[in-house]
C-alpha cells in the first residue's frame, strides 16, 4: 500500500471511531444541551408518583414492550394516523399498556424548557427507573442519547414481546434474540413483583388450559380455587385486574420469587421459570437471598435491556409530539 494509500486508510478509520464514539449512548448526555432534563423528569414523576404508585408497573412494562421491537426507540408511543395503520401500540400486548398520557406530560415539561432536545424513548427509560426508585425500588444508570424511531409495526409486536402464556423455550429465545440470557429473564421477570394483570391474560389456565375445560395442574390448586371464585369469574371476564404479587403489588419485593416457588406465580411465564434448571437456581437464590443483592442484578438487566438496538447519532430523530414521527 502507498504512503497515501496508508494516510487515507487512517484518516477513514479515525472518522469511523469518532462516528461510532458519537453514536453511543453516555451518562449525562443532556448536560450542555439541556441541564435540567433529569431533574425535570424525576420532578414530574415524583409529583404524580404518590397519587399513583401504580404508574411505576406501567411504565417499566412499557419500557419492556417497548425495548422489544425495534430497540428503545420509543415506537411504543406511536398513534395510528390513518384507519389501516396497524402500529405496536394497537397490538394485543400493548391494549393493556399504561402510561401514555405520562409521558406525554414529561415530554410537554421537557419541550416547554429545551424544545426538540430530548428523545421520547428517553423519557421512557428515566422515567422508569425514577418511578420504580420513588417506590422504593432499585436504582440503575440510565446512559442516555437515545433517538426515536420512525416505524411502529403491529405484527414485530405480536412477533416479540415475549407472551405471558410462553413456555421456557419461548421465553428464552425472545430474551435471546435481544442479547439477554437466562438470568436477565428471571430478573426482569421480577417486575412482576408490582403491578397488575387482566383475568384475559392468565384465565385459561384456571378454565381451559388444554381445551378440554380443564385446570393448568402447575398452578396451586388453592391459589387457583380462589382466583375463580372470586376475582375471575368465567374465561369472557377481561376487565377484572389481579394482582400480580398479592399482597404487596406497589413494593418492589422478593416475594414475587416466593410465589413462583409455592406454583403461585399468575402466568404460565412464571411458571416457567421453574421448568428449567438454571432458570429454577436463579429463583432460589434470589428467594432466599437478600433484597440488596436482587436490587443489584436487577439494575445490571435493567441497564442492559435499555441498551437493546439503541437509535444514536444521526439515526432516527427527536420527535416533537411522542405519539408521532415528525
Amino acid at each position: 500500500m502507498t504512503r497515501f494509500g496508508l494516510a487515507l486508510l487512517m484518516i477513514l478509520v479515525i472518522q469511523g471511531l469518532v462516528t461510532f464514539s458519537e453514536a453511543q449512548l453516555k451518562m449525562g448526555f443532556y448536560d450542555q444541551t439541556c441541564p435540567y432534563a433529569e431533574k425535570i423528569v424525576q420532578d414530574v414523576v415524583n409529583q404524580h408518583i404518590n397519587n399513583a404508585p401504580s404508574l411505576a408497573a406501567g411504565l417499566i412494562r412499557m419500557h419492556f414492550h417497548d425495548c422489544f421491537v425495534r430497540g428503545c426507540d420509543g415506537s411504543i408511543l406511536i398513534n395510528a394516523t390513518s384507519s389501516n395503520q396497524q402500529v405496536e401500540k394497537l397490538a394485543p400486548p400493548n391494549l393493556t399498556v399504561r402510561g401514555f398520557d405520562f409521558i406525554d406530560k414529561v415530554k410537554s415539561a421537557l419541550e416547554s424548557k429545551c424544545p426538540g432536545i430530548v428523545s421520547c424513548a428517553d423519557i421512557i427509560t428515566l422515567a422508569t427507573r425514577d418511578s420504580i426508585v420513588a417506590i422504593g425500588g432499585p436504582t440503575w444508570n440510565v446512559p442516555t442519547g437515545r433517538r426515536d424511531g420512525r416505524i411502529s409495526n403491529f405484527a414485530e409486536a405480536m412477533n416479540n414481546i415475549p407472551p405471558p402464556f410462553g413456555n421456557f423455550t419461548t421465553l428464552i429465545t425472545l430474551f435471546g434474540n435481544q442479547g439477554l440470557d437466562v438470568k436477565d429473564l428471571v430478573l426482569l421477570s421480577g417486575a412482576h413483583t408490582i403491578g397488575v394483570s387482566h383475568c384475559s391474560s392468565f384465565s385459561n389456565r384456571l378454565f381451559n388450559f388444554t381445551g378440554v375445560g380443564d385446570q393448568d395442574p402447575s398452578l396451586d390448586s388453592e391459589y387457583a380455587d380462589n382466583l375463580k371464585s372470586r376475582r375471575c369469574l368465567s374465561i369472557a371476564d377481561n376487565t377484572t385486574k389481579v394482582e400480580m404479587d398479592p399482597g404487596s403489588r406497589n413494593t418492589f419485593d422478593l416475594s414475587y420469587y416466593r410465589l413462583v416457588l409455592k406454583r403461585r406465580g399468575l402466568f404460565e411465564s412464571d411458571a416457567a421459570l421453574t421448568m428449567n434448571p438454571a432458570a429454577l437456581a436463579q429463583v432460589k437464590r434470589f428467594a432466599g437471598g437478600s433484597e440488596q443483592e436482587f436490587f443489584a442484578e436487577f439494575s445490571n438487566s435493567m441497564e442492559k435491556m435499555g441498551r437493546i438496538g439503541v437509535k444514536t447519532g444521526s439515526d432516527g430523530e427527536i420527535r416533537r409530539t411522542c405519539a408521532f414521527v415528525n
